[in-house]
């Protein structure tokens, strides 16, 4: 399973961003270069785990369980935006952004100790993708645009497991689909392995 650790905006927060969003989709040269995410995959990833093979997930998720507990709630908005290169453009995060790094690392230890090889350790950047380049984009006005943009925080409740099904059938433009395998309350409340409903 391709798996990924992350904290998901709540629907009021992810609306917020669609209307702007459909504001950066009216510039010149979005619909022709740019490959827009769909609100349902907006995430900040925490820790990505690549293929996780099937026995490794019961003890991955009792130290995720276990990362949650030991994390309080915090604060996070949806706050200006970036771009990679010209690859990929994103909105960036304010409030407790300490707090959200300090979940990351916890995620990423709790993978590597239930015995999953991660990527070398790196700055953890928390970034909300929002479209992609069928090529190399400019994506400057766009950032210019999303450095505005100031969204409603919200107290980010709990972890999340995310499960990442590869597009399989070939047809041009599918991507794929997100699926939560996992959630777990921050601060140590009732939650626990359930899914995506």
């Amino acid at each position: 399973m391709r798996l990924f650790a992350a904290v998901l905006p709540p629907d009021p927060v992810s609306d917020e961003l669609a209307a702007y969003v459909d504001e950066l989709r009216k510039l010149p040269g979005a619909a022709d270069s740019v490959r827009w995410m769909e609100r349902d995959s907006w995430h900040f990833t925490l820790a990505f785990m690549a293929e996780v093979p099937e026995d490794v997930v019961p003890g991955l998720c009792e130290r995720l369980e276990r990362v949650a507990r030991r994390t309080e709630p915090f604060a996070l908005a949806l706050r200006g935006g970036g771009h990679f290169g010209g690859r990929a453009l994103w909105a960036g995060a304010g409030g407790a952004v300490a707090e959200l790094k300090i979940l990351a690392g916890r995620a990423d230890a709790a993978a590597r100790k239930a015995g999953l090889k991660m990527e070398e350790h790196r700055a953890y950047r928390p970034h909300l993708t929002l479209a992609r380049s069928r090529g190399e984009a400019d994506f400057r006005p766009y950032v210019e645009a999303l450095a505005a943009f100031d969204g409603t925080p919200w107290t980010v409740p709990e972890l999340t497991l995310v499960r990442s099904n590869l597009p399989v059938s070939g047809v041009p433009g599918e991507r794929p689909r997100y699926e939560v395998v996992g959630r777990w309350v921050l601060g140590g409340g009732a939650g626990g392995l359930g899914g995506a409903g």
